[in-house]
């Protein structure tokens, strides 16, 4: 993950300000490594293991396994608080091209509000379900342009330079299905799983599908066959089930 870092700049003034810009240098860098050794002790790993590139075992919130297909490559996982809400671990697997060019996205993020936010919830209102290995997924999708609209610091700014970094390159355009399993009555923690394709080979542009598009009565089927793919290339295995 790359950082982005703020450089500590000092002036001089003259030869009598010397020794105290060096007092002050020497105070400003102990601070920094105070701070910086503090951030790395409250730092958390991510908990949930890989397996065979493909497959995510996680042992809580929920218990279950994940198998992407075998056509994946996973680039790794990050884990963070999120908008100082939020305890994130997301998990990031892409498909690419022979130029690195990222044509499908897996996204798998398991969430949870911090105990220090009681009265938040989680509050999805999609009126479509569907559900994979005996789990009941809320169902979102769309189109957008690649860097639309992130949030500094969201898991979306997130995952995005994660895969910047590795050195993969986002398509102009992406299609995306979201997928969110509520794990408790009190919606406070979540598994979601974000399935998004290069919106290339569809012929149409982000601009094309959305509503007033030319293309926008093309949407409802594309939407469809995406979903199709997703539940199709995402399996899920509770612990305990069959």
């Amino acid at each position: 993950m790359a950082y982005r870092h703020r450089e500590l700049l000092l002036s001089a003034g003259g030869k009598k300000t010397i020794g105290v810009n060096r007092y002050r240098l020497h105070k400003r860098i102990l601070i920094v490594v105070l701070f910086a050794s503090c951030l790395s002790a409250a730092a958390q790993d991510p908990e949930r293991k890989t397996e065979n590139n493909n497959v995510i075992i996680s042992e809580h919130d929920p218990k279950v396994r994940i198998e992407l297909p075998k056509s994946v490559w996973y680039i790794g996982a990050d884990r963070f608080v999120l908008l100082d809400i939020a305890d994130c671990e997301l998990h990031a697997f892409i498909e690419v091209d022979d130029q690195k060019n990222v044509q499908r996205l897996y996204w798998i993020q398991f969430e949870s509000y911090l105990p220090s936010k009681p009265d938040l919830h989680h509050q999805y209102d999609s009126p479509r379900h569907t559900k994979i290995g005996g789990l009941d997924f809320y169902v979102d999708s769309w189109v957008n342009r690649t860097n639309e609209n992130i949030t500094p610091g969201s898991d979306e700014d997130h995952i995005v330079e994660m895969i910047l970094w590795h050195g993969y390159k986002m398509p102009a355009g992406m299609m995306s299905v979201r997928l969110v399993h509520l794990l408790d009555e009190q919606k406070r923690k979540e598994l979601m799983i974000i399935y998004g394709e290069n919106l290339a080979p569809t012929g149409f542009t982000a601009a094309d599908l959305k509503k007033g598009g030319k293309a926008e009565n093309s949407w409802p089927i594309i939407e469809d066959d995406l979903l199709v793919r997703a539940k199709e290339k995402i399996k899920i295995e509770v612990a305990g089930k069959p």
